[in-house]
């Protein structure tokens, strides 16, 4: 499916925030064609190449993509963080300087900006990777959010995970009523593995509906096609995308109706 770019300065409380859509582009017989809509949230260089690629990814099925620029307190509308040293302590130190709240708002914002689009039915969803796994995660406290998809969810305050502590963002999981699945490495050193254990046990006590994926010899960003530091895994990359698809359009595009709130008894058998 061909796909149409722009993007739309929206108004925060600390100015404009600029968010790029990627949209399906109706065939001419088809002028109100409708689609789910999708909030796409980056990781700390904002919206690169590399994310521009996984957005159009995601359109092209079907999706109207919005990919807000989350670092629009510190730099100038279209600014994109270089894949260096400098663009990664500059990102990083944004990430911590920006108030919990502020990416909160950036988030509610995104969404109902997709609301509004002419294309979209209404139904959203929300992904990102490493800061915008996590970002996709808190997304989907918006009860809007029936699906979220968060790729080695980087907490804004991840060494709390790694001391055994709950975040702000595990904490108010319970939030949660739409379906998430979470996918990470094995070697990935920015959530080690008592934190991934940490964010398994809270979502299972919080009954948080969720999947979850481990693969052995991915680390942080492998699904990054560009500047990855040799971290990029096309194989591993392509079947998350298929989970990424087949979430998005069971709880998307299929209208289950309203969920009864009695699951089945799963039954022991050999």
């Amino acid at each position: 499916m061909l796909i149409i770019e722009n993007h739309r300065d929206v108004q925060t409380s600390s100015g404009p925030m600029r968010i790029h859509f990627f949209v399906p582009n109706t065939l001419p017989q088809y002028p109100n064609a409708k689609f789910p809509g999708v909030a796409v949230f980056t990781e700390i260089y904002q919206v690169t190449g590399p994310v521009e690629r996984f957005c159009r990814q995601i359109a092209s099925q079907g999706y109207v993509v919005a990919c807000p620029e989350s670092y629009h307190e510190f730099e100038v509308p279209g600014t994109v963080l270089a894949y260096d040293v400098e663009g990664t302590d500059k990102g990083n130190q944004y990430k911590i300087d920006k108030e919990l709240s502020a990416y909160d708002e950036d988030a509610t914002l995104t969404l109902t900006a997709l609301q509004e689009h002419p294309n979209c039915n209404g139904r959203l969803g929300a992904t990102g990777m490493c800061l915008g796994g996590h970002l996709a995660f808190r997304c989907a406290f918006d009860k809007r959010v029936s699906a979220a998809v968060c790729y080695f969810a980087t907490d804004i305050h991840s060494e709390t995970l790694g001391k055994g502590k709950q975040s702000d963002s595990l904490k108010r999981c319970k939030e949660i009523e739409g379906e998430i699945f979470m996918i990470w490495g094995k070697k990935d050193t920015h959530v080690p593995t008592p934190g991934r254990q940490l964010i398994y046990q809270t979502l299972t006590d919080a009954n948080v509906v969720f999947s979850w994926v481990e693969f052995q010899d991915a680390q942080h960003a492998f699904i990054r096609d560009e500047s990855s530091k040799g971290r990029y895994d096309p194989a591993t990359a392509k079947i998350c995308f298929e989970a990424l698809i087949e979430l998005f359009h069971r709880r998307l595009y299929v209208d289950w109706g309203a969920p009864s709130g009695a699951a089945p008894k799963v039954e022991h058998v050999c």
